[in-house]
């Protein structure tokens, strides 16, 4: 055992990069919400992109940290505090055993991931650590974690043991943290915040002009019922079809923006369904998902539409910006 769970949190669960290879047999693929945050959060500690981190939900846990252990905590909506002393976020953190780590809420933003270098030890389902509450499947136990529970942490890479040798000759026994830090976006935007961009959906033609008009020009409420499942929008006017019509369940993404009767568009996150039956009006682009994750309950967005090819080189640029990331954290380790 290395963490403790004294206080669950809102929502703390295991999640890696997702339970990919599976959708034809009906199992989702689950992951983190932020993926950049994870990914980034693995780096700082020496552990691989894809190794398993906590994800944390608008009001963090409370763990006793009974290892000598390199964590790091990215993402937004908390901060990190060991025995009382803020910490920063986006920095290695050196921790001695006996310490007790918890978080306070910012009043922005609605995930956080907490990697630990070694990761953390739960049994690989289908090829992933990830988390699918539904089905009670992979993390720990199939759940989210509650008071009592006990994780066990792996065998740190070569570079955390170094890093950790590291603050151990500065001063063993306090905790301590890097001056330096990489954390949230990789790409600069002149977006707001509240800005989500889209590419049209298979079946944005079917919907009204003023509907398709409304779509990109009226602010969405993030619904309270939202959650790792879909993000339900509410807006004063409902979308309307130009008609009614039949549609055969097809598959679905991360992203995927649906349309149901009442006319209020669900988008749909990391524990989607595999095969979904409404309009598709938009689909989220990949570079935005991660932005749209850290929406919170009754915030506002808004969609704006860009084209495949815009959407492409996007990608293309936030992957090279990722490994520039990679190599600087790299670098800084040595």
């Amino acid at each position: 055992m290395s963490f403790h769970v004294v206080k669950g949190g809102v929502l703390t669960t295991i999640q890696d990069l997702g339970r990919t290879g599976f959708l034809d047999q009906g199992v989702l693929e689950s992951g983190a919400m932020d993926r950049i945050s994870l990914r980034t959060a693995n780096l700082l500690v020496g552990n691989e992109e894809s190794e398993a981190c906590l994800e944390m939900t608008l009001n963090g846990p409370e763990i006793e940290i009974n290892k000598d252990s390199l964590i790091a905590v990215t993402g937004e909506g908390m901060v990190p505090f060991i025995e009382g002393e803020r910490f920063p976020v986006g920095t290695p953190i050196y921790v001695p055993a006996g310490r007790t780590l918890h978080f306070k809420s910012t009043k922005t933003g609605c995930r956080t991931y907490l990697a630990v270098a070694g990761g953390l030890e739960v049994p690989v389902v289908m090829n992933s650590k990830s988390t699918y509450l539904r089905a009670r499947l992979g993390g720990y136990k199939g759940r989210a974690l509650q008071k009592g529970d006990c994780l066990h942490i792996g065998e740190e890479s070569d570079l955390a043991k170094k890093k950790i040798g590291h603050f151990k000759q500065k001063n063993a026994a306090n905790p301590q943290s890097e001056s330096w830090s990489a954390n949230g976006e990789l790409l600069t935007t002149e977006e707001s915040e509240t800005t989500i961009r889209v590419i049209r959906g298979t079946h944005f033609y079917r919907f009204t002009e003023e509907s398709q008009e409304q779509f990109f020009s009226r602010p969405f409420i993030v619904s309270p019922k939202s959650d790792r499942m879909g993000y339900r929008l509410s807006v004063d006017s409902s979308l309307e079809l130009t008609e009614s019509f039949s549609l055969l369940s097809e598959a679905v993404a991360f992203g995927t923006i649906q349309v149901p009767p009442d006319g209020q568009p669900i988008v749909l996150m990391a524990d989607r369904q595999t095969t979904g039956g409404y309009p598709r009006i938009a689909q989220v682009v990949a570079v935005d998902l991660g932005r749209l994750a850290q929406c919170r309950p009754k915030d506002e967005i808004l969609f704006k539409e860009i084209s495949l090819a815009e959407a492409e080189a996007l990608f293309i640029k936030q992957e090279a910006a990722m490994s520039a990331r990679k190599i600087g954290i790299y670098l800084k380790h040595r």
